[in-house]
This record gives C-alpha cells, structure tokens and sequence, in this order.
C-alpha cells in the first residue's frame, strides 16, 4: 500500500489532468509513479519536461534505461528495476542484459564504463574521483556525454526517492533490486 497517495486519472483536475492526459495518450496508461506524482502538479510537471529534455540528448533511449537500471539497482528502488525492466524489454534490450545493467554492467564496454560511471555518480552522491571521469573518457565519452550520464542519474534519483518515500505500488511485471544485486 502507497504511504503517499497516488491520483486516479479518472478524478484528476486541472494540471494534473492535463498532464495525465498527454501521458496517457503516449503510454496508453499513467503508472502508479506518476499518478503519485501527480499530488503536486509542479512536480509532475517538472519529472515530465526533466524526461523530455533528456530524449533529446546525445545518449540513446537504450542507454537511458541501463543508466535507469543501474541507479535503481544501487539505491534497491524496486519500482523503478520494474518499470525499467519492462521499458528496456519494450526497446529490444534482452533479458540478459537488462539483468546486468541492474548489476552496474554491460556486455557492451563502452555502455559498461558509462554504467560504471552512473554507479559511481550514485554511490559517491556526486564526488566522483578524477579516474572515475577518466576512465568515462576512455571509453570515449566527451564532457556532454559526461553531464548527461550525470542529469540521467538526477532524473532517476528523484524517482527512486520518490517511490522509496511513497512506496509506490509496483505497476509493471515486478523486478527486485536488491536480490538481483545480491546475486552479482
């Protein structure tokens, strides 16, 4: 049961409203994240263009979701390991992979570094060491790349918090963060 409580779409007024409407005829659905989201309509609004901004940017949608993954994975946010998850499978990405990206890894070594980067973002709470962005770097990364990894793990940082806070109920085939992590 969510500590904080979600909006029905169905009931939902003015901003809020408008905002699940524009969400539900681009998923089909409002999830149970935003809904919560949507008790205060300046931060669903926020969440929402934050997102936007960034499918714009130099990293693909694919490794958006590693990145999601992996943040999630760190911070053992359930909710977001789940939604992820199911996004991520949506994309094309494998079972496998998607398994290893909640991990911090990749089969992939240029996506392994940017998650090893992500983690370290997460785990450090920002002070990442000069050879954590060398080895981003090395792997051939620039500094745009760099800042976006960073406002990639911001995004899901505050979804984590969020659904730590509320205890969102899980909408998405359930995945468990922390069992995945122990598992490594």
């Amino acid at each position: 049961m969510s500590r904080l409580q979600a909006i029905d779409p169905a009931a939902a007024e003015g901003k809020t409203k408008t905002l699940f409407d524009g969400v539900e005829k681009k998923l089909g659905l409002v999830p149970n994240l935003l809904r919560t989201l949507g008790a205060s309509p300046a931060a669903l609004e926020a969440y929402l263009a934050f997102s936007q901004a960034l499918g714009g940017a130099g990293l693909d949608a694919k490794a958006r979701e590693a990145i999601a993954l992996t943040v999630a994975g760190e911070n053992a946010c359930d909710y977001c390991a789940s939604a992820h998850t199911a996004i991520g499978g949506s994309l094309g990405i494998g079972g496998g992979e998607l398994a290893d990206n909640l991990r911090g890894r990749s089969g992939d070594a240029k996506l392994a570094a940017a998650l090893d980067f992500a983690a370290a973002v997460t785990s450090k709470r920002g002070l990442v060491s000069d050879a954590d962005l060398a080895a981003l770097r090395e792997a051939g990364y620039d500094d745009a790349a760099a800042v976006e990894i960073v406002t990639t793990v911001a995004l899901n940082l505050l979804t984590n918090y969020v659904n730590h806070v509320a205890q969102t109920e899980i909408d998405f085939p359930r995945v468990d963060a922390a069992a995945a992590n122990a598992a490594a």
